[in-house]
């Protein structure tokens, strides 16, 4: 049987599977950036266990991308996102973040708590 520390933990990754799979590849620009973040945090919010959901657009990447193009936008990808995440379960909180590392977005348990 699971400990309430490892469902704790199950609970975080099937918010960042969410998260990341459900909103890669939507179109972005800086115009539409902070209403994106939002919209991803009130999405995952509404998912049991999730107490609170920080999604950060990161500007400057998303400008970096945009200069080397013709388009005004781009498609959502790790690199433009770092997310953090609280999960409650049991007594339990689980202290998640998603950050890019080596070129790839890592979905780190940071800790889990009572």
């Amino acid at each position: 049987m699971p400990t309430d520390a490892e469902n704790a933990c199950f609970e975080a990754g099937i918010k960042f599977g969410s998260l990341y799979h459900q909103f890669a590849g939507t179109p972005v620009s800086p115009d539409s950036a902070d209403s994106l973040a939002r919209a991803m945090e009130e999405s995952i919010e509404n998912q049991p266990h999730c107490e609170d959901v920080r999604v950060t657009m990161l500007e400057d990447e998303l400008a970096a991308e945009l200069a080397a193009s013709t388009a005004d936008y781009t498609e959502l990808t790790g690199r433009f996102l770092e997310v953090e995440m609280e999960i409650e379960y049991e007594g339990l909180t689980a202290e998640t973040r998603m950050e890019m590392e080596d070129g790839y977005p890592l979905m780190k348990l940071v800790s889990v708590e009572e």
